[in-house]
């Protein structure tokens, strides 16, 4: 079975030595995506609706450089720093992924990479 890196161009992941992700046979690992834009800029900071559209828009980059689309995942892990936001993460399941909804996921955490994070999720996908 063969491994390949995702690459892409930016790479808002590269300053912290992260794989966007990797391709092993038919199966897509992507990193844990954040909001932060390709340009590696913050978005949203205090706007938990904000942060999801950019790392939802960053899943979508990754797996189509990848090879891949958003209605290939199977599994999602999804981390937040309250869990408050629940009830969002459900109604954003229901906008951004069709049935058979993937595996999921979805924990609390004390902190993400950077202090004004709220949320980061990463994902496995299929491809090919």
């Amino acid at each position: 079975m063969t491994a390949k890196v995702i690459s892409m161009n930016p790479d808002p992941l590269a300053p912290y030595a992260i794989a966007p992700g990797w391709q092993v046979g038919n199966l897509l690992f992507l990193s844990g995506q954040a909001a932060i834009s390709p340009e590696g800029e913050l978005v949203g900071v205090g706007d938990f609706g904000a942060q999801l559209v950019q790392v939802m828009a960053n899943i979508d980059r990754v797996l189509a450089a990848g090879g891949s689309d958003r209605s290939r995942i199977v599994k999602v892990t999804i981390y937040l720093t309250d869990m408050d936001n629940f009830p969002a993460i459900v109604d954003a399941r229901r906008t951004y992924f069709t049935p058979p909804d993937p595996a999921d996921t979805i924990v609390e955490v004390k902190g993400l990479a950077l202090p004004e994070l709220m949320l980061e999720i990463d994902v496995i996908a299929t491809v090919g």
